[in-house]
């Protein structure tokens, strides 16, 4: 499990199969359906139940990637973006929010239990097999995490991005 920031590692290593963007107002609301959405699209996309480890490992880190926005990337009216990317091996969930000076913090290790924040990133670093954040301009960061599929080899996969 690798963290990465403001490095090209950042980018998904081969052309997406399938990838959906859509924004979501940036409260528990549009966290919460952001973590639904990205659990329904990877069922639908994989075939996997949604009761299966990966799609568990989906929820999890979505949850979380999405609620960091809300409570630490979000200014006042200002929604985030959610990505979802079918790669050949992995799914890929990037979140974008409107605080780029706010990177996300390396996780808290057990040592450090007193820390009152950072806890939630040991989830993105536990369920993810690489995890990250960029930067590419001054008003918006990414932070982005992949889920090994295992072997499961994506039903249709013809390589050409769907969806907006």
């Amino acid at each position: 499990m690798t963290h990465h920031q403001l490095t090209d590692e950042a980018k998904p290593p081969h052309a997406p199969a399938r990838q959906l963007t859509l924004r979501f107002s940036g409260t528990r609301r549009g966290a919460r359906l952001a973590r639904q959405l990205a659990v329904q699209q990877f069922t639908e996309w994989t075939g996997l139940p949604h009761d299966s480890d990966p799609a568990r490992a989906v929820a999890l880190v979505t949850a979380e990637l999405a609620s960091n926005a809300v409570r630490h990337g979000s200014l006042p009216g200002r929604d985030f973006r959610l990505t979802l990317l079918l790669l050949p091996d992995r799914f890929r969930v990037e979140v974008t929010d409107t605080r780029p000076e706010r990177l996300p913090p390396p996780p808290v290790t057990p040592q450090a239990a007193d820390e009152t924040s950072g806890r939630g990133l040991l989830i993105v670093q536990s369920y993810a097999d690489r995890w990250g954040s960029t930067v590419r301009d001054a008003y918006t960061k990414t932070v982005w995490a992949e889920i090994l599929i295992h072997g499961h080899v994506p039903p249709n996969t013809d390589h050409q991005a769907h969806g907006t």
